[in-house]
């Protein structure tokens, strides 16, 4: 199976990459499944239901979210509705939606998703590392190919998710900091890692924000409201090859597209 993961979606541009990229890859590399973090899919912040619609439309399998899952009240709604939008798992209990779910992948059979997010610098949720054993467990003999988008602040947090789960599962991927890492590889056991898989937004910009807002901030420390810039875009991803049966990853390598 041949996935592909696709960096923090970041407004309108990044909404045009996709537009631009995502169905030459998935014909050129013969993409079997398509997961995306859209929580900065909606001007920067959070997801809509247009938004949403657009995106699977689009051609991603599977939404994944963050810390601004909740930016839009509509969510609320959508994410009970729509199993193919994904929430970090490790909210308390009692919270609409859902972290984890089991797809179909075609010919290629199932695939598990699997949407954390990490504690270090980022509200206090539940333990991301417990909540994944729970889930594990949950899935039993479901499916061996098994994918976690780790939504996450720290380098370390992340590295230690990886490394906790490796083995058990075929790709930990982090999200969050829109910045791609250089240190993909595959971990003992046939695990697929990478500490951030990036950014899918404006490239001439801080983190996808218009560099003059976010000057300001830093040169003053007095609030400014941010806005997603715009220009040209860059289109990071990661490509994932599994093998079905044993679910143990044999490659991962990155994507850097630019306009």
């Amino acid at each position: 199976m041949r996935l592909l993961f696709i960096g923090d979606i970041v407004g309108r541009p990044g909404r045009r990459a996709l537009k631009e990229n995502l169905h030459n890859l998935q014909r050129e590399l013969d993409i079997d499944f398509v997961v995306a973090n859209g929580e900065n899919a909606a001007g920067g912040n959070g997801i809509t239901r247009e938004v949403a619609r657009e995106l699977l439309a689009g051609g991603i399998d599977v939404i994944t979210m963050g810390n601004h899952v909740w930016d839009h009240k509509e969510i609320f709604d959508l994410i009970e509705q729509e199993r193919r939008i994904l929430r970090p798992a490790n909210y308390p209990p009692g919270v609409p939606g859902e972290g984890f779910n089991v797809y179909e992948a075609g010919r290629k059979g199932r695939v598990a998703v699997l949407n954390l997010a990490g504690r270090v610098f980022m509200p206090e949720l539940d333990c991301p590392f417990r909540r994944a054993d729970q889930l594990l467990a949950e899935l039993g003999g479901l499916t061996r190919v098994v994918l976690v988008d780790f939504h996450a602040e720290a380098t370390s947090e992340k590295m230690a998710m990886g490394w906790y789960l490796a083995g058990r599962v075929s790709a930990v991927c982090g999200t969050h900091t829109h910045v791609q890492t250089a240190d993909e590889r595959i971990l003992p056991g046939g695990t697929a890692y990478i500490t951030d898989v990036g950014m899918t937004g404006p490239r001439d910009s801080v983190i996808g924000v218009k560099k003059e807002l976010v000057l300001s901030k830093f040169l003053t420390q007095l609030p400014r409201r941010f806005e997603v810039a715009s220009g040209p875009y860059q289109f990071n991803a990661v490509v994932i090859d599994i093998d079905d049966e044993t679910g143990e990853a044999r490659e991962i390598r990155r994507i850097q597209n630019f306009e």
